[in-house]
């Protein structure tokens, strides 16, 4: 019954404190800062391109090349990579802390139980035997009268927040990384396959050259410049066999396998994905709201500006409460008596008077701090801006290319049809053949260039836009 009256008690003096502790924290107040941005980009004309922003589409970008085996790396990229992982520990991390902020706002409770003996001296005393039971309950609690806490809290939540868009921000760059990788490994494929068909061609023009040299109607600089043309073209191929190896592994590491566990499904050839026939890209305001680097500079700034708080409570008073109700008797019959009750409460308080200005150093210091959080933040949204820019620029000019080498690779195979027939007849000498050769096997190879570039091109403005996760 004591026991239940003191800890009424103690409620009623926490009530009363808790009172106390509701005044406003010290320091700043965030506010997220107001930005100008326009009201719409500088290209806005593309026939490819929607200004309505598409969440859906954004989110899932990669399924508009519809390459099922695109789809399929991501999948297993989102959880299998180790830069994932990493960021997810970080994410648990950060909610541990900010659980831990909030733990320090309550009373701590500490149960005690014990018995001591005590024999005193024969010589010196009685020479008595005592024993000592007790069980009791001690508190502890500082209170947050000036927000320190709150504040640390306001912080914590902000950088568990941060936390949060740094894992989608990794998710981000991720797909990003391994969608451009596939379109580099399908480019390679691509680039080798022509070669090695340019290669086959130009082996029959030079067996050809051989059998009219032989039948006198040819020269043998003519076999000797066929033969150079075809080990020309030949001598490309260890490098792009080289650099599909490479490919390969590189998507593997990407996708966080070993390189020798995808190789199967990538040696299949496939062609360029696709781009899709529309890009929602949205108006420059979404950059606030779609990239994660963005969201994520922001809640730094927020937990930034938090700290200054933090820094300024030190220059006030702290009070402290400590107390404890228990029973103690000498002996065990005793220990649950009216008699055998005790308490104890302390409070405390500390106030620095003088630190040769360390307090405020500490608050020069968060307060400089911030006005680098704030500086990353604007940054960020600068460099977002640029980024979406530049990929719209590049995604339109590429469009614009593409469509030029297309004429110029069915030009060039009619004028190489046309050297060889006209070579074939006896009209003309090799020389236009070797030449149509050579120009057609350029042409082809900057269209797959060319296609590889613009896909790659809307990849990186997916992921300018800051496309590719979801809430996690």
């Amino acid at each position: 019954m004591y026991l239940i009256k003191s800890l009424a008690v103690l409620i009623r003096v926490s009530l009363i404190s808790a009172i106390v502790c509701a005044c406003a924290p010290v320091g700043p107040d965030y506010q997220k800062p107001e930005i100008q941005l326009p009201s719409r980009w500088r290209i806005n004309d593309l026939p490819t391109l929607t200004q309505q922003s598409d969440a859906g589409q954004l989110t899932r970008w990669w399924l508009s090349f519809n390459d099922p085996l695109l789809a399929e790396l991501i999948t297993l990229a989102a959880k299998q990579n180790w830069d994932v992982q990493q960021a997810q520990a970080r994410v648990r991390e950060a909610r541990a802390k900010n659980r831990l902020a909030k733990a320090q706002l309550f009373p701590a409770l500490t149960g005690n139980a014990g018995v001591s003996q005590t024999e005193s001296s024969r010589e010196a005393g009685l020479g008595t035997t005592t024993e000592l039971f007790s069980n009791s309950i001690d508190a502890s609690w500082e209170l947050d009268i000036f927000g320190k806490k709150r504040r640390d809290i306001e912080s914590k939540t902000a950088t568990q927040q941060a936390a949060d868009e740094d894992l989608r921000d990794v998710l981000v760059s991720l797909y990003a990384e391994i969608a451009l990788s596939y379109v580099e490994l399908r480019s390679y494929q691509a680039r080798l396959a022509t070669t090695e068909s340019n290669a086959a061609a130009q082996q029959e023009t030079y067996q050809l050259t051989e059998w009219r040299y032989q039948a006198g109607l040819t020269t043998q600089l003519d076999v000797e410049q066929a033969k150079f043309n075809k080990e020309s073209t030949q001598s490309d191929l260890p490098s792009l066999r080289e650099g599909l190896i490479k490919a390969q592994q590189a998507l593997a590491v990407l996708v966080g396998l070993q390189p020798q566990a995808l190789m199967q499904k990538l040696a299949q050839k496939q062609p360029i994905p696709v781009v899709s026939k529309s890009i929602a890209f949205g108006i420059p305001a979404d950059i606030l709201r779609q990239r994660p680097d963005v969201r994520k500079a922001e809640r730094q700034l927020a937990a930034q500006t938090a700290q200054i708080g933090v820094a300024k409570a030190a220059k006030y008073p702290n009070l402290n409460l400590t107390g404890s109700l228990g029973l103690e008797a000498l002996a065990l019959g005793s220990l649950y008596t009216a008699g055998a009750k005790m308490f104890q409460i302390t409070a405390a308080s500390a106030w620095t008077l003088l630190d040769a200005g360390r307090i405020q150093s500490n608050i020069d210091v968060q307060q400089a701090l911030q006005e680098q959080a704030l500086g990353v933040y604007q940054a960020a949204v600068l460099t977002g801006l640029k980024e979406v820019e530049q990929a719209l620029t590049a995604f339109q000019q590429e469009q614009d290319r593409i469509v030029l080498l297309r004429l110029a690779v069915s030009t060039g195979r009619d004028a190489l049809e046309l050297a060889q027939f006209q070579y074939q007849s006896g009209i003309n000498d090799f020389q236009p053949v070797l030449t149509a050769q050579k120009s057609l096997l350029t042409m082809q190879i900057n269209l797959i260039a060319s296609e590889a570039k613009l896909a790659s091109d809307a990849i990186r403005l997916y992921k300018a836009l800051g496309g590719g996760w979801t809430n996690v």
